[in-house]
């Protein structure tokens, strides 16, 4: 089973064309996007339906042809507003898919230094863009012969829109951006117990010190970033884990749920069923069936 961490170091595509597209409906095991973060770039389009995401401390809401940007590092995750909402993503190593063309170059590197800071939400109605990332994710689904040249020329043409437009800002002062990067910093460490210690008993005491904050001021920050409480979240998280060995594995439901930190199954039945709208055993079915 390939499990992604909350920091995601890891291939993209080919060594020679970094590049991952990801189709999520319903039925994919990260719908609800667990929060977590990576060094390469995403591209987000939402098909169908609504999403709400958090960059950072920056939350954006996107409607269907809406599309999200986040750069490298950005801690991310959130959730779709609606059991029907399909979403597609490409996750791509820009420096070694872009930077390679003294033409532009001093542009794409102010991109990849955060110099210069794309916009995080670009609309439906932002003009050519949105046809232009539909062609991109096409090409990305269907690989037909010669598609990474497509997909590499679109890339080039997207950032050449976004230039053209000016959809883009400079980045915050350098004690700012410290001064933010600090707190996320101390949330990633948090994520990053979470992810690594998930089938333990964790306590909110436990996620606190891994901030290194007090629990009550852990807790108004946690809530604030990602709009749930710690133990709301840690127990989501427990279930996307869940959905992920109910798809990938052919343990038991009740092997799984205390995998996953639960020592009760009938009360990790009940939280499955809360949040994913059917039971574990239904669930399973259905990933069997690649409905």
């Amino acid at each position: 089973m390939k499990h992604d961490g909350y920091n995601e170091f890891r291939q993209r595509g080919r060594f020679d064309f970094p590049i991952e597209f990801h189709h999520v409906d319903r039925h994919h095991p990260r719908f609800y996007m667990p929060y977590h973060w990576h060094m390469e770039y995403e591209i987000d389009l939402v098909v169908r339906g609504s999403v709400t995401l958090t960059l950072n401390e920056s939350q954006v809401h996107a409607e269907a042809g809406d599309i999200i940007f986040i750069r490298d590092g950005v801690v991310h995750g959130g959730h779709p507003e609606t059991t029907d909402t399909i979403y597609d993503c490409i996750v791509f190593d820009m420096k070694k898919m872009l930077a390679g063309s003294h033409t532009f170059q001093d542009r794409i590197e102010d991109v990849l230094k955060h110099v210069t800071l794309i916009n995080k939400y670009l609309p439906a109605s932002t003009p050519d863009i949105p046809r232009l990332i539909q062609h991109l994710f096409r090409s990305m689904k269907e690989e037909h012969t010669g598609y990474e040249l497509v997909v590499t020329g679109l890339l080039y043409t997207f950032f050449g829109f976004i230039f053209q437009q000016g959809l883009y800002h400079e980045a915050a002062s350098l004690p700012l951006r410290e001064h933010r990067r600090k707190r996320i910093t101390q949330l990633k460490q948090t994520f990053q117990l979470i992810d690594s210690q998930y089938q333990q008993p964790l306590t909110l005491t436990d996620l606190a010190r891994a901030a290194n904050l007090s629990p009550n001021y852990f807790c108004r920050f946690f809530q604030k970033i990602t709009h749930h409480i710690p133990i709301d979240y840690l127990n989501r998280y427990r279930i996307e884990m869940a959905c992920l060995k109910l798809t990938h594995t052919n343990d038991s439901i009740t092997e799984i749920a205390f995998s996953c930190g639960f020592n009760d199954v009938s009360y990790f039945i009940r939280l499955f069923r809360r949040y994913k709208e059917t039971s574990p055993r239904k669930y399973k079915q259905l990933m069997k069936e690649g409905k």
